[in-house]
């Protein structure tokens, strides 16, 4: 996921400054999209306070968006997830974007944004997946927060809130749950796909795109809001 928002910044001409704990994994990003010019790589873990000053460091001239987008642990649900894991998945989700912001707070601009994907599970919880539903539910309340601190600055703040993606992780959570219950892999999968309107995933392209267009000017007047992309899977109103 992070990878196809990076491509599609660096290909519309946004300087980008890519983040990642490890400086194995931003070196393989940049070789796969030719090492472009316009992008920069700062590892840094966004779990811990010192990568506040080691992502300031990497920021030159105004920033246009702070986007936060990372996974969390899949450990269970809430009948069996370790302590330790909600707390990890709310201090990457959570801890992650306010670092993020603090970092990047000196070079906000009016119209900047800032864009944190979470994902459904934040406002439709499940059993089953203990961490990704309170880390996300909590992220969307610190972006809410985030939207009336920075709104007299100019600052917008955006969740993304995509519903299951078809990812490598997905794939894991579908192992365990399928694990869990007696079942193949296969049969998991067309079980979440079936909870969606259209019966389909996400896609990861559908993430970047809702990052680019939240770079309109027009985007505005989404301040504060959240953006579900997650195939009709909600059912709660509004």
């Amino acid at each position: 996921m992070g990878k196809a928002v990076v491509k599609r910044l660096v290909t519309s001409s946004y300087r980008v400054v890519a983040i990642a704990r490890s400086a194995k994994a931003l070196d393989s990003l940049s070789a796969d999209l030719g090492h472009p010019d316009n992008l920069a790589c700062c590892p840094a873990d966004i779990g811990v306070d010192d990568s506040i000053d080691t992502i300031r460091s990497c920021i030159e001239g105004p920033v246009r968006a702070v986007v936060h987008g990372p996974g969390v642990p899949t450990a269970g649900g809430v009948s069996d997830v370790p302590c330790s894991a909600l707390t990890e998945a709310v201090n990457i989700k959570v801890g992650g974007m306010v670092r993020l912001v603090r970092a990047a707070d000196a070079h906000l601009v009016k119209h900047s944004r800032l864009i944190a994907i979470g994902g459904h599970y934040g406002f439709e919880p499940t059993a089953y997946a203990a961490t990704a539903g309170v880390a996300n539910a909590a992220l969307a309340n610190l972006m809410r927060q985030y939207s009336w601190a920075m709104g007299e600055r100019g600052i917008t703040a955006h969740l993304i809130a995509p519903g299951p993606a078809d990812t490598s992780r997905l794939r894991r959570v579908a192992k365990a749950k399928a694990e869990r219950e007696g079942s193949s892999v296969e049969e998991v999968l067309e079980s979440l796909k079936s909870e969606s309107a259209i019966n389909a995933f996400t896609d990861i392209e559908h993430i970047a795109w809702a990052v680019s267009t939240l770079m309109d000017r027009e985007a505005d007047a989404l301040a504060g809001s959240a953006l579900f992309m997650d195939a009709g899977r909600r059912r709660g109103t509004p």
